[in-house]
């Protein structure tokens, strides 16, 4: 009889947790991201992506200048003050600073921790809604993760798009996303990376804080529920969700008290208290916002909120410093003293004690491009 209920009980998602060697590593790793005062630094832009940021500065976009770029932010003196961890694309990861030190091995002198962009970009979803699009990547996985852990990785991140329209998102979105999110978890912590996973309800559309309120939830909810079937060790995750906002083309720009609290319920009513992290990103919003909206969820009192909230920016921490730096060493210093001031403003969010009015007049230029992908 016990040996059948041993049985039994592999079947039941409880009892059946992902089997990995590595469980207290990624536990520890999600602690050291999400301490106090830190947050994420995303320098996972793709080729593609780096067009756009260098196209404005007229800065050609070729291996070394996207090696230079990374070097700009991760050289910055002080940044480990701010930064616990840093995301790169599968170029950056292998690539080395100025000094000839290879990026992974710079960051964990200074008590950084490097991460990894694990998804490999959008595809047409095959179904649901017209123009929705799942992601793919999951081929080789776990090959992949290897020598993305040999060269020094220790967490990753893989993201699915969600795009409200009509008001809605398909329900087969929803579920085809959720599957993929949790299936890529599972795999990143059989292999020792601990897995950021990243729903976005996007910023594209018109419409109002309610709906995008009610579609995250369902987002978040579906998510949480195929992690649990697939056995997803919670205390060795994190969740890289949207705020929740208006939509870009609806005219309203929410206040961040409204903001705040609207996505804060929202993950105390879909979010296990297990989960250490949730680590947001900015998705199109200015500078600004993404640090005051994150400040006033930090100062939230009433209403239950466990997990560290911190950010995990790309646009919302680089912008400004790349305007300033405009490809030329000759501006490095003070690019880099534009990031750090940056990277500052949201560390301070995190603690709940940011104040616009230390904060620069240009951080509050929208950063939002419509279909944006990485």
């Amino acid at each position: 009889m016990s040996a059948r209920l041993e049985v039994m009980k592999q079947h039941l998602t409880p009892y059946r947790v992902v089997d990995t060697p590595y469980r207290q590593e990624m536990i520890a790793t999600c602690k050291a991201i999400t301490r106090p005062g830190k947050g994420i630094l995303a320098a996972d832009e793709s080729v593609g992506s780096c067009d756009k940021r260098f196209n404005p500065i007229g800065l050609e976009n070729n291996a070394e200048n996207r090696r230079r770029y990374r070097d700009l932010m991760l050289g910055a003196d002080g940044l480990e003050q701010y930064i616990s961890g840093v995301i790169f694309h599968e170029e950056t990861l292998f690539q080395k600073s100025d000094n000839g030190v290879p990026f992974p091995e710079h960051l964990r002198k200074i008590g950084v921790i490097p991460g990894i962009k694990t998804d490999k970009g959008m595809v047409a979803s095959g179904s649901g809604a017209p123009g929705e699009q799942c992601t793919q990547g999951l081929d080789d996985y776990e090959k992949r993760c290897a020598k993305y852990y040999a060269a020094g990785a220790r967490f990753c991140k893989w993201r699915n798009t969600y795009k409200i329209q009509n008001g809605t998102v398909s329900d087969y979105l929803i579920h085809a996303n959720a599957e993929t999110l949790a299936k890529y978890a599972q795999l990143s912590q059989r292999v020792g990376l601990a897995p950021i996973v990243e729903p976005e309800v996007m910023i594209d559309g018109d419409h109002d804080l309610a709906t995008c309120q009610a579609i995250t939830e369902k987002v978040q909810a579906a998510v949480v529920s195929a992690l649990h079937r697939h056995g997803v060790i919670f205390e060795a995750m994190m969740l890289k969700p949207n705020m929740v906002v208006y939509g870009a083309d609806s005219g309203t720009v929410g206040v961040p008290v409204e903001v705040a609290r609207a996505t804060v319920t929202t993950l105390s009513r879909t979010l296990p208290a297990a989960v250490p992290g949730v680590t947001f990103l900015s998705g199109g919003l200015s500078e600004g916002q993404a640090s005051a909206y994150l400040n006033a969820m930090n100062q939230i009192s009433d209403i239950s909120r466990p997990w560290a909230l911190t950010f995990s920016y790309a646009r919302a921490l680089q912008s400004s410093a790349l305007k300033a730096w405009k490809g030329k060493d000759e501006n490095k210093k003070v690019a880099r003293q534009v990031f750090l001031h940056r990277a500052k403003m949201n560390s301070k969010a995190n603690l709940g004690v940011y104040d616009a009015n230390e904060d620069t007049k240009g951080s509050q230029e929208s950063l939002y491009v419509k279909g944006h992908t990485y």
